[in-house]
């Protein structure tokens, strides 16, 4: 029996009349088996976004004869997409730093199956997760980080990133603010998480100044890497409900899971190709 391989299209382009069915008639007529479908057209940006899954169980070409077709067909739609295979796990890096609980959420999922990455390597400027990561048989790369290394370092991480093949960078609560150089070339490749409380409590101990202030909405987002500090375009958040009998470590303790269930989500959509960037913010095709 022949295995039936699924694929993913993702794309997006100026929006006009028709170009849905111009892309569902090239499926069509090179028989791809249509599984799932969504599409979004944003009045506002005047774009047009969709996510095709398909099959090859009717493909008349091999896939690459299709992907040219599909590069073809972009060129008059001015039209970007992702064409991947669906059981084919992008290759990511997680970069840490002395807070565990995003990367046991991550390591955790992504070895039950349940998170569609494969994780090639996690980096940290502290040696903290190192024994966690290396039981999960995880290369670990110690790469500490001063004002005057900082360059050097991050020309590291991106040495690792480009050497392993990996198309996503997670920054699993890694406490160090990247260069814009880095963020520019991570581009829609790089995901953060942080508490909600932004903008309003910054600096240390963000939660200490929430409870100070009795606030009774707690949460984590988590979004693109750009040079505007904790301000890429959101990709997921998590929200929870509190009142004044929180105590500073009851809010920490809530802060943390919903951070780690924020990226794990995040990176769910990402690897899933279910994410599109519209200028400042995300499309998300579900």
């Amino acid at each position: 029996m022949t295995q039936t391989n699924h694929y993913i299209l993702t794309w997006q382009c100026p929006d006009t009349s028709g170009v849905l069915a111009k892309v569902t008639q090239s499926l069509f007529e090179h028989g791809a088996f249509i599984t799932e479908t969504s599409q979004y057209s944003d009045p506002y940006s005047n774009t047009f976004f969709s996510r095709i899954g398909f099959d090859d169980r009717n493909l008349t070409v091999p896939i690459a004869e299709f992907r040219l077709a599909i590069e073809e067909l972009a060129k008059p739609l001015n039209m970007t997409y992702s064409l991947k295979d669906k059981d084919c796990f992008p290759k990511v890096v997680i970069a840490v730093s002395q807070y565990d609980h995003c990367l046991v959420s991550l390591l955790t999922k992504s070895k039950a199956g349940v998170l569609p990455i494969d994780i090639v390597a996690v980096v940290s400027n502290h040696l903290d997760c190192q024994s966690l990561v290396e039981w999960h048989g995880i290369p670990y790369h110690y790469l500490p980080v001063t004002k005057d290394t900082k360059a050097e370092q991050e020309a590291q991480i991106l040495n690792i990133i480009s050497e392993t093949g990996s198309e996503l960078l997670i920054l699993a609560r890694y406490m160090q603010i990247l260069s814009d150089n880095m963020c520019e070339k991570l581009r829609g490749n790089a995901i953060n998480i942080h508490h909600s409380f932004l903008p309003s409590f910054k600096g240390a101990k963000p939660y200490h100044q929430a409870h100070s202030r009795g606030v009774k909405v707690i949460g984590a987002t988590a979004h693109y890497v750009t040079a505007d500090l904790d301000e890429g375009p959101i990709i997921v958040q998590e929200v929870k409900p509190i009142n004044h009998t929180f105590t500073i470590e009851q809010m920490v303790h809530l802060g943390h899971d919903l951070e780690a269930t924020a990226i794990c989500k995040a990176v769910k959509e990402h690897a899933e190709q279910r994410v599109c960037l519209n200028g400042d913010k995300t499309v998300i095709l579900t």
